[in-house]
């Protein structure tokens, strides 16, 4: 991370995170001066309306100062169709809601959040539930520890 863009990164308040899906998008929450992420919920996508209006609702009950959206990317870092539909959803949500939104590699994530899951013995219909809220947790988590590293 430049000098610039550390400045620029708020360093107290509350912090989301979404593991952006198409049928599901995993939220979570963070506190930037802990550095600690916690998964929130699980939004349906399915309908973008109202998937913008529990959005609405969050940043209303949670007041965030940064806004982290998880970028798909393939092994080797080559993008894909996801990343492309994770990239317009972060300019969204900055667009509307006014608040500073970055993009974190989310490579594994959902495989590590899977694989945690799995050994917690929270299986099939129970892990789908939040399956993409832990990603999101897993994002967010990335981004604090990345950015402690840099700081």
């Amino acid at each position: 991370m430049e000098e610039a863009e550390k400045a620029s990164q708020p360093h107290a308040g509350t912090a989301l995170a979404f593991d952006f899906g198409e049928k599901r998008i995993g939220v979570a929450i963070g506190n930037l001066e802990l550095g600690l992420a916690h998964p929130l919920v699980t939004l349906s996508n399915k309908n973008k309306e109202e998937c913008l209006k529990s959005i609405a609702r969050l940043m209303d009950e949670w007041k965030p100062v940064l806004l982290v959206v998880g970028l798909p990317v393939h092994a080797d870092g080559t993008e894909h169709e996801l990343t492309r539909r994770s990239r317009r959803f972060a300019h969204r949500l900055q667009a509307r809601f006014g608040i500073r939104t970055v993009l974190e590699d989310e490579r594994y994530t959902s495989i590590s959040a899977s694989s945690a899951l799995d050994e917690a013995s929270v299986r099939g219909r129970r892990q789908k539930q939040v399956l993409d809220q832990i990603a999101a947790q897993l994002i967010l988590q990335s981004y604090f520890d990345q950015r402690n590293a840099t700081t």
